[in-house]
């Protein structure tokens, strides 16, 4: 039996920046977030290409390079788009991107795409009328970041979208009290002590899928899924639930986003514990308790939540879920 073969080639860092954009508006209001729109006076991103198609076979055989795109080209033909592309969204762009490949190198049999957005937060200046948000000076953001990857392959009636997931990483949240993780397994191996009440500090990665592809174009912006949006759901969950663990928190983050946003079928999670060290115990006179970075190895975990969960926690009368909605 031939083993299929991989075989693709592309271009990585490719940064890009476009001033003034279309804005996106008209999101969904949720409860946890007052998050409504985005302006987009800067959308920019650092983006990851691939070319796939059979006749690069010959490339790597043969070291015939007439079917070759530089990936120099890749790099310009990426930012040169910027300027024509109309919509507002990191996946609406790369569909538009990996479309244009497509359209103007016909030996090619797919594109994907990658992107990592290159943030920038609004800040404040002073002015004749006060303190005010600037439209002209941005703050380069150390926080979270959009992501997402679409790869768009040639059919026998023209494109088709085979792949799109959008996601938001390096979310750091810590919370300081009202987190537990006790009842594991304790046997020779353990040197965990049970805690009923500790500071728990997480990194997250969480992306989403869409039941149509189109939603995530931005066209219909009351159905497009903000990361931002998925942020602030994940802080308010942390925030009110009174979690066992970490698989207990990211489980209750991925049923209220889905409960927020039906248009999606799935959201899942990497997740890495990154839980302080304690130095001092809190004492009686002294209610705080001093903390360090915590020494290596870290837990991970890694977990999906689909819209068939959801439904079943809210067809139990029992559901814990139900009671924080």
């Amino acid at each position: 039996m031939t083993q299929a073969r991989t075989m693709f080639y592309g271009k990585g860092d490719v940064y890009v920046f476009r001033t003034y954009a279309n804005p996106l508006k008209g999101l969904k209001q949720i409860p946890e977030s007052n998050f409504t729109e985005k302006h987009n006076t800067i959308f920019g991103m650092n983006a990851k290409v691939a070319l796939k198609g059979e006749q690069f076979l010959t490339s790597f055989t043969e070291g015939d390079n007439s079917l070759v795109v530089a990936t120099d080209s890749m790099k310009n033909f990426i930012q040169r788009h910027a300027a024509s592309y109309e919509g507002s969204t990191l996946e609406g762009f790369l569909t538009y991107v990996c479309e244009r490949f497509l359209d103007k190198y016909s030996h090619l049999d797919a594109v994907r795409l990658e992107a990592q957005e290159y943030a920038f937060d609004d800040i404040q200046v002073g002015t004749s009328e006060g303190i005010k948000t600037s439209d002209l000076v941005f703050r380069k953001s150390r926080n979270e970041y959009a992501t997402a990857t679409v790869e768009v392959a040639r059919t026998a009636s023209g494109t088709e979208v085979v792949e799109l997931s959008s996601g938001i990483a390096d979310i750091q949240l810590i919370k300081v009290s009202g987190s537990s993780f006790y009842g594991y397994i304790i046997d020779e191996y353990t040197t965990l002590a049970e805690a009923t009440d500790r500071p728990l500090y997480i990194f997250l990665n969480i992306g989403w899928k869409y039941e149509s592809e189109q939603d995530a174009f931005g066209e219909n912006t009351a159905n497009y899924v903000a990361a931002e949006q998925v942020r602030d759901i994940a802080a308010t969950v942390f925030h009110t639930l009174d979690n066992k663990s970490i698989q207990h928190l990211i489980y209750h983050i991925g049923l209220r986003i889905l409960d927020r946003f039906p248009q999606l079928t799935e959201v899942n999670f990497g997740t890495n514990n990154r839980t302080w060290d304690t130095v001092v115990e809190g004492t009686e006179g002294f209610k705080g308790a001093v903390f360090t970075e915590p020494r290596p190895p870290f837990g991970f975990q890694g977990f999906s939540v689909h819209q068939e969960d959801l439904a079943r926690e809210k067809a139990s009368a029992n559901s814990e879920y139900v009671s924080q909605v």
